[in-house]
């Protein structure tokens, strides 16, 4: 599906995916805003105020706005005005300072230099988007290299046996992927990205439990010996 057609889609209900975050989301990421540590923006040199978070193809905002309320500082990105727009009119019914949290923003999500996506973040997510592999691999090595020191990526999406064994989801097997598709996608290097968690998840749906691919990483922080000495005083 291209923009128009989630364009399409987003109109014709309320909320598509319902109001509440993804379960799998809550789960990994509840708590992660306290020990993230924060690390300065190489733009101004100053270190955020609060943990910073990328969400990936947002949709109508679910995760998003529970980041935000959850103390991140969110980038909502999606392809999708629709969506965004969704999104941004649900903010209205946080407050002040929560919905001041999320900087919304339509573009294409295959392309984030284009669209000025430069991290570093402290929280990367991509849920639910599905690509053709030539494209899913290039931008999975992309959110990696936007991660701060001890950053986290959460990559979860429709498995590949979700077609046979699971329920719903596309239907296009060239767009699915497994846990071992997303660590090929990142590299054999240890020292750029670590997997820790890759795994299968079933999640109970009206029908049976469809079956998502899990995956979660984080970038080591740099070696002591990576880190050159501050220059002498005067």
């Amino acid at each position: 599906m291209d923009a128009t057609d989630w364009d399409t889609r987003y109109a014709q209900s309320e909320l598509v995916w319902g109001a509440p975050p993804n379960i799998t989301v809550v789960e990994h990421v509840y708590g992660l805003e306290r020990v993230a540590p924060l690390v300065p923006d190489p733009a101004d040199g100053d270190a955020p105020g609060l943990p910073r978070a990328l969400d990936l193809a947002c949709g109508e905002g679910r995760n998003a706005l529970w980041l935000a309320t959850h103390g991140w500082q969110v980038h909502a990105v999606d392809y999708s005005q629709v969506g965004i727009d969704k999104g941004r009119t649900i903010a209205t019914r946080l407050s002040r300072s929560v919905r001041g949290r999320i900087s919304w923003q339509c573009a294409d999500v295959t392309d984030l230099d284009a669209a000025g996506i430069t991290g570093p973040y402290e929280l990367v997510l991509m849920v639910f988007l599905h690509l053709p592999a030539e494209q899913r691999r290039p931008l999975v090595r992309r959110l990696a290299d936007l991660l701060a020191p001890e950053g986290t990526l959460l990559i979860l999406g429709h498995d590949s046996t979700n077609l046979t064994d699971g329920y719903g989801g596309p239907q296009d097997p060239s767009i699915l992927f497994t846990p071992d598709d997303i660590i090929a996608d990142l590299g054999p290097d240890a020292d750029r990205i670590r997997v820790r968690i890759a795994d299968r998840v079933y999640r109970p749906t009206e029908e049976r439990d469809a079956i998502d691919a899990l995956v979660i990483a984080t970038k080591p922080a740099p070696s002591p010996q990576a880190i050159e000495p501050a220059a002498p005083l005067g």
